[in-house]
């Protein structure tokens, strides 16, 4: 037989093996919103890895990038995407119960917050997912959200006055900009960059790790306010039915992967903002120019008190027996 024949017949003996290895390692893709090198690329990038050799590569795990969240989940809830890591600024739109962590001024600091989603009012949040074609496998963290703006510093409600900044698609957030008086320019993140380039907005309010990471220092962001406005939760959503599919085994392997991406996201987001003693995201601020406004404990309760309205409404409308129970649980930063 000529060596042309034998690798023919191989090829063709290999055609078979090879297609049923393709379909026997079914693929996941996960998609989220910033750059591969930041804490919520690090947690993908570590589910993926995780997942790939616990299973022995049985399933091929996809990172993808796309910046614009609600898009995201709303593909999750459909079916079309398997699961994505998300801030939860969005997924009150699908879920609204989870905006209960949406409330300004609510967390003290980080461990207090950690401790609430850690809780059984974070459980009890989850447990709302499902009937939304959701899963929540877990939350993460994103960094408290802090303010910063091209006119001026901000250490009192009465600066925040006529200030036009973008917030993220959430209703709770926009109501609280509105209360201190600001103008509130709800927009996709993929439209922030543009939006600052162009004076569209004077200022916006993200986590401080994600204000170095997009260099909005050089977008005439020169002030910034630390004022733990919002601890930014975040959290890796799949589809329910994806999850529904799964082996219980790998079902298992997926929550113990993702708690696994959780807990390194969660140190990369945390890192260098006064946690522990690390400043420096936050020296890393000065050294680029950025005034840095801390505000003092009795400053951040000036905020909280002009923003109590917002959670009141708030707990009105969604009239949920959730609300009532995580208002009376929560140790507040509240008065």
């Amino acid at each position: 037989m000529s060596l042309f024949r034998r690798m023919t017949l191989a090829a063709g003996l290999a055609a078979p093996l090879m297609a049923a290895t393709a379909m026997a390692q079914p693929q996941i893709t996960i998609q989220h919103g910033l750059p591969p090198n930041s804490h919520t690329g690090l947690g993908a990038v570590t589910f993926k890895e995780q997942f790939e050799r616990l299973t022995n590569n049985r399933y091929r795990v996809v990172v993808q990038r796309n910046d614009n969240e609600r898009e995201m989940i709303e593909s999750v809830q459909i079916g079309t995407l398997d699961c994505t890591f998300t801030s939860t600024g969005p997924v009150g739109n699908f879920v609204p119960e989870v905006r209960i962590f949406d409330v300004p001024f609510l967390f003290r600091d980080a461990a207090h917050a950690r401790g609430v989603l850690d809780s059984e009012i974070g459980s009890a949040v989850l447990a709302r997912f499902p009937a939304r074609g959701l899963v929540g496998v877990i939350w993460t963290e994103n960094g408290f959200r802090h303010l910063t703006n091209s006119r001026r510093e901000v250490n009192a409600p009465a600066d925040m006055r006529g200030l036009k900044v973008r917030t993220m698609e959430n209703q709770v957030h926009m109501r609280a900009f509105s209360t201190l008086g600001a103008l509130p320019t709800p927009m996709a993140f993929s439209e922030l960059i543009p939006a600052l380039q162009q004076g569209t907005v004077d200022g916006q309010e993200n986590p401080v790790n994600l204000f170095l990471g997009f260099r909005m220092d050089t977008l005439a962001q020169k002030h910034l306010s630390i004022w733990n406005y919002c601890a930014d939760a975040a959290i890796f959503v799949a589809s329910k039915s994806v999850m529904d599919s799964f082996a219980p085994a790998d079902r298992e392997l997926v929550i113990a992967c993702a708690r696994e991406a959780a807990q390194r996201q969660i140190a990369a987001a945390r890192k260098g903002l006064g946690i522990d003693g690390d400043r420096s995201s936050i020296e890393e601020c000065v050294r680029r120019g950025v005034a840095v406004a801390e505000l003092t404990p009795a400053e951040k309760q000036a905020f909280a008190r002009a923003t109590r309205p917002v959670f009141d409404k708030w707990a009105q409308t969604v009239g949920s027996a959730l609300v009532q129970k995580a208002e009376a649980a929560i140790a507040r930063a509240i008065a």
